[in-house]
């Protein structure tokens, strides 16, 4: 996954994608059925749900009609009451539960409803790996000719221990009757959540952001109101190298002017002597974006630094980097896995970042080339292939649409080209240069199965889905990462 939500640390439920789901259930429906009696506003209803939808939201029909009930599980019986009535589709909530799912059990965290963060901690993991399955399914039901039942899509590679994975924080930071709060907007709602212990976090992060909290609180630290635009702390970001141990503190502020600057670092040092890195971040604008374009450190280096197997990465305040590394291993080794080098081939790395799946698959290819169109990315590309003695990776600013050909035309075709891009997926123009240049093999992996499914269709007429492996990046939520190995037909 390339681009974090900005607004927020975990993705929440969205009604747009509700209509896109929707629209696949309704497919096929009669006039008569499109003209049946529709649910009416706080109407309640006996309900069976059938699936989990892309948001983990539960699916069920009354009346041929598409419900989501958020909280409902596959195979339960519940009474619900409509809380949103659309004209292809209908919100609902759970009034009651008359049949239990067998995987159902009781949520760790004690604000997960309130918090939305998570959306399926209250399905036992196994399951949720084979729920996680059925999204990519259906979204390529949705999105794709292909007949489903020839396809490979193995089943989801999930994790040993789904707890404590998130090697990063952002909590927003607020005040009520006198004391800071920090944690996240509750679901479907502006109210801050103060959360003092996350399931998912690593405790490190969590365990910085209390400390955090209580210096801010120590020392009378203002602190901002988003209605009135007024004060001075806005988030509390805490990240932590997960194999280095080492640790930074990121203070986002509506300001420059920072009061107690001195005491404050004095204070973090004191009572979080792990801490490698202290930063301010200024952002002033009215928006749900979390850092602004300026940023200064305060204390100790500008990064921390970590490491994914054979490789090292520094990580500055605004670097993105994969927020579970245990599982990035696992992604990063089946895409070298899906793209069959034999030490021999040219591979294209488009959308490559700071070089992680180029570098990761270095060793097994004959030439690396990556591009993106960010400067700052490609510059610690570079980095990372010079501190890493990779001498056949070289990467370049700009868009693979514009380099592809023109390294057509110097006689460079890839054999291979793998593709991370963001969850709006690969540009179409893109995908018509892979349509032209024909690389052997086009190792996808994404973070999205709805683009991702799009995507598949309009390469179809050329590459054929050899398989589909899908890894579980983020437990306890409704997103789902994967691999897909396509070749030139």
């Amino acid at each position: 996954m390339k681009k974090e939500q900005q607004g927020n640390q975990f993705k929440k439920s969205s009604p747009k994608n509700n209509g896109q789901h929707a629209r696949k259930f309704s497919k096929g429906q009669s006039n008569n059925d499109q003209q049946s009696p529709k649910l009416q506003l706080k109407q309640t209803f006996p309900l069976t749900i059938k699936r989990l939808g892309i948001n983990g939201e539960g699916v069920g029909y009354f009346k041929r009609q598409v419900v989501f009930v958020p909280g409902a599980l596959p195979g339960e019986e519940i009474v619900a009451e409509a809380t949103k009535v659309h004209p292809k589709f209908a919100e609902a909530k759970i009034k009651k539960i008359r049949k239990h799912s067998e995987h159902r059990i009781k949520p760790l965290c004690p604000v997960y409803e309130q918090c939305g963060g998570c959306q399926l901690q209250h399905l036992r993991y196994d399951q949720q790996l084979n729920e996680k399955r059925d999204i990519v399914i259906q979204a390529l039901e949705r999105h794709t000719k292909l007949k489903i039942e020839h396809l490979d899509i193995r089943q989801t590679i999930g994790m040993e221990n789904p707890w404590g994975y998130r090697n990063k924080s952002q909590f927003q930071v607020g005040e009520k009757d006198g004391r800071v709060l920090a944690g996240l907007y509750g679901l479907n709602s502006h109210n801050l959540i103060n959360i003092e212990q996350c399931a998912v976090q690593h405790p490190a992060t969590t365990k910085a952001t209390e400390i955090v909290k209580g210096i801010l609180q120590d020392l009378k630290i203002p602190i901002y109101n988003e209605k009135k635009h007024k004060g001075l702390v806005r988030t509390i970001v805490a990240r932590t190298g997960v194999q280095t141990g080492e640790l930074q503190i990121v203070l986002i502020t509506a300001k420059k002017e920072l009061p107690k600057k001195d005491l404050i670092i004095t204070e973090i040092k004191k009572r979080l002597p792990e801490v490698n890195s202290i930063v301010q971040n200024i952002n002033g604008e009215k928006t749900s974006v979390i850092f602004g374009d300026e940023t200064a450190t305060l204390e100790g280096n500008d990064f921390i630094q970590e490491t994914l197997g054979d490789l090292q990465f520094e990580l500055s305040a605004r670097t993105f980097f994969q927020l579970n590394p245990e599982q990035t291993v696992k992604l990063y080794n089946e895409a070298k896995a899906a793209a069959m080098l034999t030490g021999k081939e040219k591979l294209v790395d488009a959308y490559c970042g700071v070089g992680t799946i180029g570098l990761w698959m270095a060793n097994q290819a004959g030439e690396v080339r990556g591009m993106d169109v960010i400067p700052e990315s490609i510059e610690d590309a570079r980095k990372n292939a010079l501190k890493h003695d990779v001498s056949h990776a070289k990467f370049y600013v700009g868009k693979a649409e514009e380099l592809l050909p023109k390294w057509l035309e110097e006689g460079w075709r890839p054999d291979v080209i793998a593709v991370d891009p963001p969850r709006t997926g690969c540009d179409e123009e893109f995908l018509r240069t892979v349509l032209k240049i024909k690389p052997k093999t086009f190792v996808y992996v994404s973070c999205n199965p709805s683009t991702l499914a799009k995507d598949i269709q309009t390469l179809g007429d050329k590459y054929r889905v050899e398989y589909i492996q899908p890894v579980d990046m983020f437990p306890h939520t409704s997103q789902i990462e994967s691999v897909t190995r396509l070749v030139l037909k």
